[in-house]
Parts: structure tokens; sequence; C-alpha cells
């Protein structure tokens, strides 16, 4: 597998004021991902973003909940000063975007998080991800993905109690049955993907191949291969791309796991492999086309670490309602050639691009969080050379429940999975898992229609 488009020409500060002068921009976006993936920063205008501006920002808004709340329990603060202590936000000059939709020339820049004495701090999604791609490198070893990300388009909902359905097409009807892979069905929302593309070219995005998956109004866009952190990077643009599109044209874009019932949910599969940093040959096959050890023990540790993980691939507690047999989504960790029933697959490809598709983790996910997770696995897997279950050639729904069925299941495994800390960092595991458990705790104060309905009068 090789990158799909050369390295980002805008390489420096100097590089990113030049493209800003070419550009004619007038406001900068500077973003931070935070542990959802939501975009938290500040806007400036042009004139204002410097190199030695010193631009600031608490460090409590990369390590909060999706409902903006924050835990009020030792181990988070542990690890974020209850004084409420600033980041050093720092532009990536290689992210930089035109932001497509706006009025007036915007540019939006990725910026990473330091503290005061010049480290990255280690609880930012970026950070993480930047941490595990540098094990990697250490070793040799160059670690290469290639995401694809299913999504729902949706009729407008302001209510959240109103269940959510297909939108209106071209046609003027909606959805009813399930169309996949029809080009037709497609068609019927060109005017929205016509104009996504277009922004998708004006931004640099490498996006690939475009389907209508299974679910009514359900789609699935795939990226060309590259370098985890810029293809996280893309997720993240992406995402917030197709949301910001799909409402101009009077439309939801959702990557909840499964925002409809009775339709399959919605996945990022992430396939990966290895490179040999010295040689470029891909380290998952021999000389002679035979698949290596390395591509073993990389499974191995999929299959040994994922389970405990799973907090961190399928984040909210609508992220388990996906994981269910006979949807299209995995229930266990098995592994096979050309399966589409397991949750670890090998596709069909010559060797030179031989890879391993992780089929677990949800479209909700955060991508700098999802590809580390996944990446922190393999890595395991490699260091020590974990040998994988049998291939599973069959149907893979018929063998048990591997995984965690709810969000609190989920996080104790992730407590308690020592390895992965190492790996991913202690002050994240705590930041993450104690802010997952506040969330979890919001959601079991609300009672649901399913008990009203069948509680309420028979029990």
């Amino acid at each position: 597998m090789h990158s799909a488009n050369p390295p980002s020409p805008v390489k420096t500060f100097a590089d990113l004021e030049q493209w800003l002068n070419q550009h004619r921009v007038t406001e900068v976006e500077c973003l931070v991902p935070d542990l959802t993936g939501v975009a938290r920063g500040k806007i400036l205008p042009r004139e204002k973003f410097t190199e030695d501006r010193g631009m600031r920002l608490p460090e409590a808004v990369v390590a909060m909940g999706v409902t903006g709340n924050f835990p009020d329990t030792a181990p988070y603060y542990n690890v974020i000063q209850s004084h409420d202590r600033d980041m050093h936000l720092m532009p990536d000059p290689s992210t930089v975007r035109i932001v497509p939709w706006a009025s007036d020339p915007t540019a939006q820049v990725i910026h990473d998080c330091y503290d005061r004495h010049g480290k990255l701090v280690p609880f930012a999604p970026r950070s993480v991800l930047r941490h595990v791609c540098g094990l990697y490198e250490a070793q040799g070893w160059g670690p290469v993905v290639a995401p694809e990300l299913e999504f729902y388009l949706l009729a407008r909902n302001t209510d959240p109690n109103t269940l959510l359905r297909p939108p209106i097409g071209r046609s003027g009807r909606a959805e009813t049955s399930r169309q996949a892979y029809s080009i037709d069905a497609v068609n019927e929302f060109d005017p929205l993907f016509e104009e996504l593309y277009e922004h998708c070219g004006k931004m640099g995005l490498n996006v690939d191949t475009l389907i209508h998956e299974i679910g009514a109004g359900q789609m699935e866009i795939n990226f060309f291969h590259d370098h985890p952190l810029g293809l996280a990077d893309e997720v993240f643009f992406f995402k917030r791309t197709v949301r910001e599109t799909a409402l101009r044209h009077d439309m939801y874009a959702t990557f909840m796991a499964k925002p409809i019932a009775g339709e399959p949910g919605s996945a990022m599969h992430i396939h990966q492999s290895i490179l040999d940093l010295a040689t470029g040959k891909n380290l998952f096959s021999l000389d002679n086309g035979e698949p290596s050890e390395a591509f073993f023990h990389f499974i191995g540790g999929l299959q040994r670490y994922i389970p405990s993980a799973m907090a961190l691939a399928a984040p909210y507690v609508n992220s388990y309602r996906r994981l269910a047999r006979h949807t299209s989504a995995p229930i266990n960790i098995e592994w096979g050639h050309d399966n589409r029933t397991v949750g670890i697959r090998s596709p069909i490809s010559p060797p030179s691009a031989r890879r391993v598709e992780n089929r677990v983790i949800g479209a909700d996910a955060n991508p700098y969080v999802a590809m580390s997770m996944t990446l922190a696995c393999g890595y395991l897997g490699l260091k020590h050379k974990i040998q994988p279950k049998a291939e599973m050639k069959g149907d893979a729904y018929a063998a048990p429940y591997a995984l965690p069925r709810s969000l609190g299941e989920a996080l104790d495994l992730l407590r308690r999975e020592t390895d992965l800390h190492e790996v991913l960092g202690e002050s994240f595991i705590n930041v993450y898992t104690e802010i997952k458990e506040c969330e979890f705790e919001e959601f079991m104060e609300v009672i649901s229609p399913w008990e009203r309905e069948h509680l309420l009068l028979h029990v």
C-alpha cells in the first residue's frame, strides 16, 4: 500500500503564511479535536493569526464528554488540574484547508496541544495517535490505514422524542426498502453529493468510492490509504463537511452507530498494513507472497486486546446497539479471509497490499482514538508475538458473543487492561474512562419509551 497523494507542501509556518496569502484568507478557524471528535477552538481575523501569538485554551476543552459535562471524582482531577490550567496551541501547517462553505475566504487549521513545558498534552486525542505512530516508527515500521466510513442521511428532526426517518430524495419520496449498492438510490441525492465532492475537492480530502449501504438513506465513503495521523485529520474534516453539506440541502447527516431501529448500524472499518521503513515492503507478506508471521501476530494482538479496548471503538451507549447478529456488524473477534461476518477480516489483495480490516469500530468513534486503539492492539501483538485463533471459515455469527455488550462493561475491561494503558498512556485512559463513566451515568438517569411501554402497567 502506498500513499495516494504526495505530502502536503505546507510544512512550516512560513509556508502556511504563504498559503493564507495565496488564498486571500480573511479569517482562520483554529481547531482542536476534543475527546468526542468535536471541533473546538477559536476563530481569528487573518491579521491576528501569527506565529508568536501564543494562543491558549483550558486543558479541559479536550477532556469533556459529548454533553459538555465533567466528572467530579479524583481520578479525573489527578490528570486535569482543578484550577483550569491552560494548554498552548500550535498549528500543524500541513492540516490547513479552505472552508468551502464560508461566505468570506476562511481557512481551518488543526492545532496540537502542548503544556507550558513544551510537551504534547498526553490526553489530547491527536497526541495519543502521534504517540502510537511514534512507537511503530521506533521499531522501523510505518503504519498505513484506509478508513471506510458509513453514515445516514436523515430528514430534518428538531425533536429528540420523534423517531428519525430517511430524507426525501429528488423523486419526492423517501426510501422505504433497502437499496444496497443501488446507483439510482445514490442519484436521489445527486445535488447534495455533487456539492459534497466539490467541497472535498477544494479541501484536498482523499475520498475515493461512494456507495449506498444497506440501510435506508445509509451511505459509505472510502478513503485512500495513507499515514494514520493524516487520515484521522481527513475523517475529522469529512464528518464536519458532510454534516454542513446536508444542512444546506435541508437534511441531517449522522454518524451515530445506530440511529434508526430495525436498520443496520454505521461502522468505520479501518484497513491496516505495516511497511518496513527501510525497504518500503509490506511486513504482512513474505517474498514468496505468503502471509508473514507479522501478519498473524498483528491479528493475534487485535483478538487479544480488542475486547478490552471496545470503549474506545464503541464510545457511547448507542454504540452497542449496532453490534448484533446478522446486521452487517461483528459480535466477536474471529478472523477470516474475505469473510464479512468476522470482526477481523483479511480482504482479497495481492501480497504487496495484504492488510487487516478491523470491522468492530463504529462510525461514532473519534477517528484519532479509533486509529490509536486498533494500532495499539496490533502493536502489542507484534511486540509479544501473539498467535491468533484458527481462521473462521464459516459464519462467525454462529459463534458466541466475545465483545462487551454495554458501555459500562467495556469501561471496566479497559480500566483493567494495563498493557493498553502503557501504549496509550495512563493519563489518557484515566481521563477517557472518567468522562465515559460520567456519560453512562447521565444516560442511566433517562427513562426510555421501552420501559414506559412494557413495564409501566405490567410489573
